[in-house]
């Protein structure tokens, strides 16, 4: 599908912020009939894989028949990405020839987006605050998965969990809690275990919970306990049925990257063959695996399928593999550690010795320094560094990130700045279409969606 336009209603409510809370949720589905009554959900929440976990789900649940409804967030390049059906396997083949497949349409999101702005005004002549643009949206979705009446939605929360604008469910089939790690502090709390509490929010009484062992995340060894307790506790406090550690550690002797760009691991002593690349994705994909089996009782044949047809674009994401162009929008530690270990491994380690043409462009509200180090840590030898400026107001200027980067490799880096993010992609990639290097753009999800588009109409015409 072409770009969607927003409209200006749900525009005009990102003034409205980030505000936590449920009431005003409540609310409005309230005025709009609880769609979301009679919606059965997976719901996913952690800090990082969410997304990755998310698309597994899925895929699979599709490639099993279902009639899947997918909700994610942020888009990366269109709108109408946040909302999508996936209809059963044809549904699914077509995902992965068309990566607009199922996304809602604009007449949908025009005729919805009217029901929602009478239900918002409601509200706020009732005295209710005005809503947030992410729950008008997850609203609006409600409404358009009851009418297409889907068999299952697969949920990503926004942030957080307790107070996120997802968590309206009384008795979800299963909650689901990926990696957990540090980011959004100044809304979730400053110990791991703060953050922790408020993800595992979305546990309810008699559903089974599931969650990504802590000693299978990328998080100092310190806080694992601490992670693990209070999941122990919020699951006991909140009466789950079950809770689940997945731990995919004992899968790392398997994994084995291809020449071409996918993954092979195994998981319940079954080869899988995936395009999310990196061993992180090894207990994301085993996570899903997981649930599916236990809650689903999907077969073997299934899974296979699904996991091979999933598909997650940013992520590790390899454009081109002569020359080679990899996107990736990590944008937090995690990620980058995650990074540098799957980069090191592509293409059957044909990236081992990191030297990239580097592409970066990131928010100023991120742990920016401590990316840039884990990059370096990482072995992450720059041939050449473009620092763009993300069109988002949110954006780090690109000169200082220059001046960041020059500190981090103790002056060995020149960065050239860049005000225009296409600018900066488009001359990397030039250059290394002439001499080869491989050419790595990351930094923001924001990024990403800006130049990917222009990115694969390069890289098409290259081959």
């Amino acid at each position: 599908m072409s770009d969607s336009k927003v409209p200006e209603f749900i525009t005009e409510s990102l003034k409205f912020g980030i505000n936590l809370g449920l009431d005003r949720m409540n609310e409005i589905d309230r005025l709009l009939g609880n769609p979301e009554k009679d919606l059965k959900v997976v719901h996913v929440a952690g800090t990082n894989g969410k997304g990755s976990v998310v698309t597994f789900l899925s895929s699979c649940l599709a490639a099993a028949g279902y009639k899947v409804g997918v909700y994610t967030s942020p888009f990366l390049e269109r709108f109408s990405e946040r909302l999508r059906i996936i209809d059963g396997k044809e549904g699914l083949d077509r995902l992965v020839e068309d990566d607009s497949e199922g996304e809602i349409s604009q007449e949908d999101i025009d005729r919805l987006s009217e029901m929602v702005k009478a239900a918002s005004d409601e509200m706020t002549a009732n005295g209710f605050e005005h809503p947030t643009e992410f729950e008008l949206m997850t609203a609006l979705g409600y409404l358009w998965f009851n009418e297409n009446k889907v068999d299952v939605v697969v949920l990503e929360t926004g942030l957080g969990g307790r107070l996120d604008s997802t968590n309206v469910f009384e008795k979800p089939l299963a909650t689901v809690i990926t990696s957990i790690g540090f980011d959004h502090q100044d809304r979730l709390g400053d110990t791991i275990s703060e953050i922790t509490s408020e993800k595992a929010g979305i546990f309810k009484e008699g559903c089974p919970a599931f969650v990504s062992d802590p000693d299978s995340m990328l998080i100092a060894d310190s806080l694992k306990g601490d992670i693990r307790r209070t999941v122990e506790e919020q699951a006991s406090l909140k009466g789950v049925s079950s809770l689940k550690f997945v731990d995919a550690r004992d899968q790392d002797v398997t994994v084995k990257f291809t020449d071409d760009g996918t993954m092979l691991f195994e998981a319940y002593s079954e080869l899988y063959e995936t395009h999310l690349l990196g061993r992180h994705q090894v207990l994301n994909a085993t996570l899903a695996i997981t649930v599916l089996k236990d809650v689903f009782g999907l077969e073997e044949d299934v899974l296979t399928e699904g996991i091979s047809k999933a598909r997650w674009k940013g992520r590790a994401e390899l454009l081109s593999v002569n020359p080679p162009v990899i996107l990736d929008g990590g944008h937090n530690v995690q990620c980058a550690e995650s990074l540098m270990a799957t980069l090191k491994e592509m293409c059957n380690g044909r990236f081992a010795d990191l030297r990239f043409r580097l592409v970066m462009g990131v928010m100023a509200d991120k742990n920016v320094q401590g990316m840039i180090e884990t990059y370096k840590e990482g072995g992450l030898d720059p041939v050449e560094v473009y620092t763009v400026k993300v069109n988002n107001a949110r954006s780090m200027d690109p000169a200082a990130l220059s001046k960041m980067i020059n500190l981090v490799y103790n002056n060995s880096i020149m960065p050239v700045s860049c005000d225009s993010a296409l600018e900066g992609v488009s001359e990397a990639c030039r250059k290394t279409r002439e001499d080869g290097v491989p050419l790595l753009v990351t930094g923001s999800l924001y990024l990403l969606g800006e130049v990917r588009g222009k990115l694969c109409t390069i890289t098409d015409n290259w081959r």
